[in-house]
């Protein structure tokens, strides 16, 4: 009998077995105080331009008030058509994209061409939806496909928009406003990536949580052109300071040396076939 459960294969996709057993245990403190969730800080945008779509994120990413990563990757692989970006909890908004790119590249080879943008928003729609929020990714999902342009954002909840333009992330406002103003129908490339540009940068410098790089990728009908970075920051850390100590600088109060004893059970050579 246990050992049928312990050849059980788990369910498919996310599991939150860990959330009931923290509301459990909440109750076994008197004033115990559960953990507080970090603050994330990220900037991401996209505009729907006359041949296609051209996505746009910063590339900190934050721990609290704490820079985890400077180089963090927020725009994901979904399909040869199909980008995403990412704004959340970085593990949910990798692995969410993750399942999308697999589920659609099977249908790729079953079907022998690429996906529709709609299908791959239909199906993060029904993942995010099954969870009720739990997981943490807000996402712009942009594309190319037989039927045109098309740039959506998808809420943790499920909910879903189809927009010409769009910002989200802890910068939204400030890259909202320049979205808003500098937009228009019918944009040409150049402008489209400068207007993304200057979006990530307005995002950026309104808030910490952004920062560092600036990547882009623009995708349309001949292909993708991912740029990374497309712009690097202008602020660099000059140390002003060599911090190099000599030895003995840190006193070594104990030490201990514990020898392992290992035995050799069985060794053997095994040739391998080149042939």
């Amino acid at each position: 009998m246990a050992l049928s459960n312990v050849l059980e294969t788990p369910a498919a996709g996310f599991n939150f077995d860990n959330a009931a057993r923290n509301a459990a245990l909440e109750g076994l403190f008197e004033r115990g105080q559960a953990p507080k969730p970090l603050k994330t800080g990220t900037t991401i945008a996209g505009v729907v331009f006359k041949d296609g779509v051209v996505l746009g994120a910063d590339t900190r990413a934050t721990s609290d008030e704490v820079v985890a990563d400077k180089m963090c990757a927020k725009i994901h692989y979904i399909a040869p058509n199909i980008y995403c970006c990412g704004a959340g909890t970085a593990a949910d908004t990798e692995k969410t994209t993750d399942l999308l790119s697999s589920n659609l590249t099977i249908f790729s080879l079953n079907s022998g061409r690429n996906p529709r943008v709609i299908m791959a928003v239909n199906i993060l729609q029904d993942m995010l939806y099954r969870y009720h929020g739990q997981i943490g990714a807000n996402l712009i999902l942009g594309g190319v496909d037989c039927t045109g342009n098309h740039l959506y954002t998808v809420g943790p909840y499920g909910s879903v928009n189809e927009v010409p333009y769009l910002a989200m992330g802890s910068g939204d406002l400030a890259a909202l406003g320049i979205l808003e103003d500098g937009f228009k129908l019918d944009l040409e490339l150049e402008e489209a990536k400068e207007l993304v540009r200057v979006a990530i940068h307005a995002g950026i410098m309104s808030d910490l949580g952004s920062g560092n790089n600036i990547d882009i990728c623009v995708i349309t009908r001949q292909g993708v052109d991912y740029i990374r970075p497309y712009q690097e920051s202008e602020y660099k850390d000059n140390r002003k300071i060599k911090y190099r100590y000599r030895p003995g600088t840190t006193p070594v109060m104990t030490e201990k040396v514990v020898p392992l004893k290992l035995e050799v059970v069985q060794e053997s050579v095994q040739q391998m076939d080149t042939a």
